[in-house]
C-alpha cells in the first residue's frame, strides 16, 4: 500500500508465518538462550563479581570479532550487487536516515524531560535501532539469499553500522556540550 502513495508499484507478497518464526527462533532466538544460560550457569558457579570481572572482559573481544566477521559473510555474499548498483544502494540508504534524525530528537525529547545522560542516551540508540538482525533472518529465510529482500538486508547494515560507530561519538559530544552539570541528574521522566 505504501509504495502505491509515493507513485511507485507495490505487490504482495506471501509470507508464511512458520517461516518467519522459525527464523527468528534459529537467528535470535538460539543466540538469546545460550546467553542467558551461559550467564546463568557462570554467576551460579563462580559468582557475579566474577563474571563482570572476568567472564565479561573475555567475551568482549569476541562479540566485535563476531561482528567483523558477520558483515564480512555479507558483504562477500553481496558485495558485486553492492559495487555494480550503487544506487540502489543510495536508495537503500536514504529511508535509513531517519533512524538517524530519530537519534538526535530522541536525545532532545530526553533532555527536555529531565532525564540525565545516560537515559538519554540508552533512549536514543533505541529510537534509532532498526532490527536489522531480525529484518536479515526474516529476509533470508522467507525470500532466499539470492533475493532483493536480502540484498536490502544486507545492505542496510552495512550503512548502519559505521553509522552508530558515528552516533557514538555524536553522543559523547553532545554530552560535552548539554549535559556539563554532571552526568546524572537527580530528576525523573515524567510521561
Amino acid at each position: 500500500m505504501l509504495p502505491k502513495w509515493f507513485g511507485l508499484e507495490g505487490s504482495v507478497v506471501q509470507v508464511n508465518i512458520g517461516q518467519i518464526a522459525k527464523s527468528v527462533v534459529i537467528y535470535l532466538g538460539i543466540p538469546f538462550v545460550s546467553g542467558f544460560i551461559t550467564r546463568f550457569v557462570l554467576i551460579r558457579f563462580k559468582g557475579e563479581e566474577w563474571y563482570r570481572t572476568c567472564s565479561i572482559p573475555r567475551i568482549r573481544p569476541l562479540t566485535l570479532v563476531a561482528l567483523l566477521f558477520t558483515i564480512l559473510v555479507m558483504f562477500s555474499l553481496k558485495g558485486d550487487l553492492i559495487v555494480r548498483l550503487p544506487p540502489d544502494v543510495v536508495r537503500i540508504a536514504l529511508p535509513l536516515v531517519a533512524y538517524f534524525i530519530m537519534f538526535l530528537v530522541s536525545f532532545w525529547v530526553g533532555k527536555r524531560l529531565g532525564a540525565n545522560y545516560a537515559q538519554s542516551a540508552t533512549l536514543s540508540s533505541t529510537a534509532e535501532g532498526n532490527n536489522f538482525e531480525l529484518a536479515i533472518a526474516v529476509s533470508f529465510a522467507v525470500f532466499g539469499l539470492n533475493s532483493g529482500e536480502a540484498f536490502v538486508g544486507v545492505v542496510g547494515p552495512l550503512i548502519e553500522v559505521p553509522a552508530l560507530i558515528g552516533l557514538v561519538n555524536v553522543a559523547f559530544w553532545i554530552r560535552r556540550h548539554f549535559f556539563t552539570n554532571g552526568i546524572r541528574s537527580s530528576r525523573c521522566i515524567r510521561l
